[in-house]
């Protein structure tokens, strides 16, 4: 496993924390450790997913994200 840190742009609250946190759970592969307003933190099996795909799932919510 290994450590992603996402800087996530456009969250404000705790429901953007929620739709981030579920879709990052939704991802087979992915343990997420932590989700704030403008970042997130999970553990991922690189055989299992990619940082972009991971990335792209959070971006798909509606909130840009990029490896910090």
């Amino acid at each position: 496993m290994e450590r992603l840190t996402l800087s996530v742009t456009g969250m404000h609250c705790d429901h953007c924390v929620g739709r981030v946190t579920k879709a990052l759970q939704q991802l087979q592969g992915v343990t997420v450790e932590k989700v704030a307003i403008g970042s997130a933190t999970v553990a991922y099996d690189p055989a299992a997913q990619s940082v972009e795909a991971i990335a792209q799932a959070v971006a798909a919510t509606g909130y840009p994200a990029r490896a910090a």
